[in-house]
């Protein structure tokens, strides 16, 4: 089984880093969004709102990497599917820099560091071969991997990622939803949590 997974808001959870770096850069008033969808709902809604998102997406995903997190049982799924030699590659819609970033911190040099940091690579803990590790620049080129790697599930958190022309037949589409139940609508397979993905995917294995 060859299992592809999303990277941002799939397996680093920036929820808390959205809200601290919006309220810092005053963005956002205290207290007003806690979650990603709160804080890109609440700039959105500002004059210049998409703008200022696109700018903090920069901030978070570069500057403020480290401090993202795992979401919860992402490193137990990752431990299991190295311990069964169930293979794993990292599939990520990110570009080199963000958008309107002062600081032109490279995106994908701040991922790798994280992952590092995290014990993706290494053979006793979750095992990743770097080699399938893949930043891509475009959805369309996201897709595009998804499809050449000939993954057997993929597992992502935007809905556009499956709903793309170009998402393979043959791969099965996970949606990870945080907070959503379990549900199968047309053949997308939505989860709430990775208890559910690895119930579906490593029990099955």
């Amino acid at each position: 089984m060859f299992i592809g997974i999303d990277f941002d808001n799939t397996i680093a959870n920036y929820d808390k880093v959205f809200a601290a770096v919006a309220e810092h850069e005053a963005l956002l008033v205290p207290g007003t969004a806690t979650t990603k969808s709160e804080v890109k709902a609440a700039i959105l809604a500002l004059q210049e709102g998409e703008h200022g998102w696109m700018r903090l997406q920069g901030r978070v995903y570069g500057a403020h990497m480290h401090r993202a997190t795992l979401f919860d049982g992402v490193a137990g799924f990752l431990r299991e599917c190295n311990g069964r030699s169930i293979d794993i590659a990292i599939v990520s819609h990110k570009t080199k820099f963000g958008h309107f970033d002062p600081d032109q911190v490279n995106l994908r040099d701040a991922a790798w560091g994280w992952m590092t940091d995290q014990g993706f690579f290494e053979s006793d803990k979750f095992g990743i071969d770097p080699e399938k590790v893949f930043f891509e620049s475009t959805r369309d080129d996201k897709v595009a991997r998804i499809e050449k790697l000939k993954c057997d599930h993929f597992i992502d958190d935007l809905i556009e990622v499956f709903d793309h022309p170009g998402f393979p037949a043959h791969t099965q589409a996970h949606l990870f939803a945080p907070h959503a139940g379990l549900a199968i609508i047309d053949g997308l397979i939505t989860h709430g949590d990775w208890s559910s993905i690895r119930n579906c995917l490593i029990d099955v294995s």
